[in-house]
């Protein structure tokens, strides 16, 4: 299990992000063996107010993998991808 942040993104890049993937798949648990992504924002953390988030570290964009069996480069290469399409 692995996380990381979208620098300076926001719900409606995150979302953008997860449109462009290719491999990897936006889910709402992370227990597989395919590579699953999930929002905390939407999902894990969904009850909480912006504010409560912020205070423990989830932030908007913060984005979730569970890692799945499939080749790390075509993993990091669908990850890559998505976030240049993101992008401008």
């Amino acid at each position: 299990m692995v996380s990381f942040e979208i620098a300076g993104a926001a719900q409606p890049d995150v979302f953008r992000f997860f449109e462009a993937l290719e491999l990897a798949i936006p889910g709402t648990t992370l227990g597989d063996v395919h590579t699953l992504l999930l929002y905390p924002a939407h999902a894990s953390h969904r009850t909480l107010t912006p504010e409560a988030r912020a205070e423990i570290g989830i932030s908007d964009g913060l984005v979730r993998v569970s890692v799945g069996i499939e080749s790390i480069h075509d993993i990091t290469a669908d990850l890559d991808q998505a976030l240049a399409a993101t992008r401008p």
